[in-house]
């Protein structure tokens, strides 16, 4: 019984770390989400103006694809 107990203890051990070392990468990759997201907010920005800089009345980022 207590090499029972021992080995469900150790399994139990491993899997809380398991969950710690998922969180911290689930952590690392939602701020990567985030900055990637604010990076391609300022490229559409960026490109958007410079279509309307170039003479274009409508950036190409808000124009609906023509078979729309």
């Amino acid at each position: 019984m207590q090499d029972r107990i021992e080995r469900a203890e150790e399994q139990i051990a491993h899997l809380s770390k398991a969950i710690e070392e998922l969180s911290d990468v689930a952590l690392e990759q939602s701020r990567r989400i985030e900055r990637l997201e604010r990076q391609l907010g300022l490229i559409i920005e960026r490109e958007a103006e410079r279509e309307f800089d170039s003479g274009g009345s409508v950036p190409l980022a808000d124009q609906k694809p023509p078979h729309w």
